[in-house]
């Protein structure tokens, strides 16, 4: 009986393994028509024409000259755009980086209806939240429906009209002062350490998203002290899983070996 399980739960963990590979890759491969598509070293391409918070038609490749956090939004959202916003705001403040001289803010809104005015007011309120800061380092644009899709598809943002609203998720994407993305924090709410991170990343031009992976699940964030400490119970499960598979592979060897000797014998 134990043999029979032993050879079952083998090839049932090693099947669930694969269906997950493969189905990463698939995700990874299609482009999501709600959702974000990671472009890890892909670039900004040039032509892509928006209009800053001023009223000036910019090309959006340009303005990356540093480290970018860009987001995307709009701005008469009643959903998740105020609390990702809010949400960019406070990391920005707890960072301890200085915008507009470690690096810049990007925040496009994805609703061609809306206006340069509009973003300007916006930019006005989020400002109000970083006192002390450069706000020059924080540009919010917005464009006609054919830029916002190359914007769009060129950083894997993908959105969809229904409803007479938007569905969307939130996250901020990370892009080097080359145009390079080379990481995205989804979510509303994000942690300084990833963030300055990230940032710090950006501006070497690398991607590392395995990295940060492994952090989150080896460590533990305390929002009250902003520090990480070692997630002891969530490692020794790991390693009690990892221990189990290692000692069913060598039992499953291990008799294999001792039958061919007997029947050798």
């Amino acid at each position: 009986m134990k043999k029979t399980s032993s050879w079952f739960i083998l090839p049932v963990l090693l099947a669930v393994l694969f269906f997950y590979s493969n189905t990463t890759s698939a995700e990874k491969a299609k482009p999501l028509e709600v959702g974000i598509t990671e472009h890890l070293d892909e670039y900004v391409p040039s032509g892509i024409m928006l209009t800053d918070h001023n009223g000036k038609l910019v090309d959006l490749k340009q303005l990356i000259d540093k480290p970018t956090v860009l987001c995307f939004v709009y701005y008469r959202c009643p959903g998740i755009c105020s609390p990702l916003m809010n949400g960019l705001a406070e990391v920005m403040a707890a960072s301890g980086m200085a915008l507009a001289k470690d690096y810049q803010a990007i925040t496009i809104s994805f609703d061609s209806r809306e206006n340069y005015e509009l973003g300007q007011k916006k930019r006005n309120t989020y400002l109000k939240k970083l006192p002390g800061q450069d706000g020059s380092g924080w540009t919010f644009l917005t464009g006609d429906s054919a830029n916002i899709a190359k914007a769009t598809q060129a950083l894997g943002f993908g959105f969809k009209f229904e409803n007479n609203e938007f569905m969307h998720e939130g996250a901020l994407i990370m892009i080097s002062p080359e145009g390079k993305i080379t990481r995205y924090l989804k979510g509303i709410s994000f942690v300084p350490f990833e963030f300055k991170l990230a940032v710090i990343e950006a501006s070497e031009g690398k991607s590392a998203p395995t990295i940060i992976k492994v952090l989150k699940y080896c460590y533990s964030f305390d929002r009250k002290t902003e520090t990480y400490s070692l997630d002891v119970t969530r490692i020794t499960a790991s390693i009690t899983i990892i221990f189990a598979v290692s000692l069913l592979v060598y039992l499953l060897v291990s008799g294999r070996r001792k039958k061919s000797k007997s029947v050798n014998q």
